[in-house]
Parts: C-alpha cells; sequence; structure tokens
C-alpha cells in the first residue's frame, strides 16, 4: 500500500487488478464506484485528491466532478476513446486528460478483420447450424463474400489505419471518409459520407464518439450503401443511428451488420438480437488480457509521470501541456 503522504487519486469505477493494485501501491486510491455516499466522499476528499483514474465503462467524468475536486490536475483514462471525459472543459481549466492510444492498436484493427468475415461468411451462424444437427439433414446455404467488395472506412486514425493495412492483404480497395484528406496515404477520401457509402458495399467504423460523429451513419447513409452493404461498427456505438440501422435491416435495405459496439451499452435492443443475419459481440475489440494489460500500464504510467514532474505519456489534445 502506499505511504500516507502519496498523492491522492479517485477511482471512478473498477479496474483490472493489474492497474489497480500498482495505483494502490503508489498512490492513495479512494474508490468512488464503492462508495455508499459518493457526494459525501468526495466532499472529505476535495482538497486532497489531484489525479482520477477513470475506469470502469461508462462514468462520467464532467464538470460536475471537476467542480467537486478543486485541487484535481490530470485526468487518466482507460481506452483509446474518451467521450465519457469532457475532455475540452477540462482543457478550459487546465486539467490534463490522457487515454490509452497505440497499445490496442492492433486488437482492435484485428478484431474488425475477424468481425467483418464473421459478418460475411456468417460464422456464428454456421456454428450454430453445426451444433443444432442441421448438417445432418443438408448443407448450409451459401453466403455472401469478401470477393468483389470494397470497403469504406469511417474515421482512418490509428485503428483505421490498421485496419486498412489488414485489407489490402485480403486485396480488397479501401476508401475513407474523415474531417479533412490525410496526405500520408493513398486511399482514395471523400469529403462525403453519403457519396463514400454509394460507391462501397462494406463500412467500417473506427469513429470516436462524441457530437461531432453523433448518427453521423443514418438512413440516408445506410440507402447510399444498398441492399448488398454490411456495415461493421468497432468505433462508437453512438456514430450509428440505431434506430435507422434496424429499420434497414428489417427492410432489406442493407444486407448485414457486425456490431462490436452500442448506443445504450450493455443494453443491446431485442430488434438487433432477435435478428439471425447479424453478428453482435459485447464490446470486445480490445479485450485480451495482453492487450488490457498494457492499456492498464498506460493509464498507470501516465499518472505516475505526471506526479514525478515528467509531463503526462499520452496527453489528448483537448488539454494543453502546462508547466508545473
Amino acid at each position: 500500500m502506499a505511504s500516507s503522504n502519496a498523492p491522492e487519486i479517485v477511482m471512478t469505477g473498477p479496474l483490472m487488478a493489474y492497474a489497480a493494485d500498482q495505483l494502490k501501491e503508489r498512490f492513495v486510491v479512494h474508490e468512488l464506484w464503492k462508495a455508499a455516499d459518493r457526494d459525501a466522499l468526495l466532499r472529505e476528499i476535495a482538497d486532497r485528491v489531484r489525479g482520477v483514474a477513470a475506469g470502469g465503462g461508462h462514468n462520467r467524468v464532467d464538470a460536475a466532478l471537476f467542480d467537486a475536486l478543486p485541487k484535481l490536475e490530470i485526468v487518466a483514462s482507460f481506452g483509446v476513446g474518451y467521450d465519457h471525459v469532457d475532455a475540452a472543459e477540462a482543457g478550459r481549466r487546465g486539467l490534463i486528460v490522457t487515454n490509452t492510444p497505440d497499445v490496442l492498436t492492433d486488437e482492435v484493427a484485428d478484431l474488425a478483420i475477424g468481425l467483418l468475415l464473421a459478418t460475411v461468411r456468417q460464422l456464428p451462424q454456421v456454428d450454430r447450424y453445426l451444433r443444432e444437427g442441421k448438417w445432418l439433414k443438408g448443407a448450409y446455404p451459401l453466403t455472401t463474400s469478401l470477393r468483389k467488395r470494397s470497403v469504406g472506412i469511417v474515421g482512418l486514425g490509428r485503428i483505421g489505419k490498421a485496419v486498412a493495412h489488414r485489407l489490402e492483404a485480403f486485396g480488397l480497395p479501401v476508401a475513407y471518409h474523415g474531417r479533412s484528406r490525410q496526405a500520408d496515404v493513398a486511399y482514395r477520401y471523400y469529403p462525403s459520407l453519403i457519396d463514400m457509402a454509394a460507391d462501397v458495399d462494406t463500412l467500417i467504423s473506427v469513429a470516436p464518439g462524441g457530437a461531432s460523429t453523433h448518427h453521423i451513419i443514418n438512413a440516408e447513409v445506410l440507402k447510399a450503401l444498398g441492399p448488398n452493404g454490411i456495415l461493421v461498427n468497432v468505433g462508437r456505438g453512438t456514430v450509428v443511428d440505431e434506430a435507422a440501422l434496424i429499420k434497414a435491416l428489417q427492410d432489406k435495405t442493407i444486407l448485414s451488420a457486425g456490431l462490436d459496439v452500442f448506443e445504450d451499452e450493455p443494453r443491446v435492443p431485442a430488434d438487433l438480437i432477435a435478428m439471425d443475419h447479424v453478428v453482435l459481440l459485447p464490446h470486445v475489440g480490445s479485450a485480451s488480457v495482453h492487450t488490457r494489460e498494457q492499456m492498464g500500464q498506460l493509464l498507470v504510467d501516465n499518472l505516475v509521470s505526471w506526479f514525478e514532474g515528467k509531463g503526462p505519456k499520452t496527453p489528448v489534445p483537448e488539454t494543453p501541456v502546462r508547466d508545473r
């Protein structure tokens, strides 16, 4: 356990033991989610807490928490996505927010390709077909194929580029949509998502959450994708208008979808669960022991580096690295 004069931090939700144990060795840790009276705990520790370890799903780290912790300096968030943290507000207050990029890039990109293959070739459905003894009565119906497909990536960041690299190995043409053209890639750029959807038959979304991407994959985009279209989402569920997607799948406006993320996790619409022609995963893109340990280590390293006076290792763009 940390000494009594170690920096004090709040942990907003549970983290894996690999990271949590390290935090408890180096810091005085207050486990906010365990408090019988959250507000009372915050009042008690307000003048001592200098850091937040943001883990445990989608617990909000926002202005209300910043107000409750006037001595706060840094929020270390677990995951590459940090839409559960109001980073813009943190930046306005001179606070640092860090995330855990890079260490999960390959894992999520691998999962995206696996989810694409599972959706195109109906692998979960084929597995169930065999287990239910149906093969004894006849072969599984033919599926669609990756052959002759073209892919549009929504959000060509670190993970998006890793997905594109893997798609090239399959011989598939790749295009991308994002806020701006990237000079260092040769893939075709579409400033309009609808135009890209009309020109491809497979969309893979790796886009982050937040107001700027909310429901950008909507009914119009799905209609443009067309009846042979497949949507794979490993970014954030809020990027897709889930109601429009359900209707597009029910009406056969698009062919299928492979989803690792949803709008209101862990609640998944019953209409999606009832569909046999989609593949649904419980947000497991980075969920291997190897990768989650690396993510936890980077969260710890950000806090340790900050309190040793060395600055944050992976600050997010919205927050400045200020002199201490």
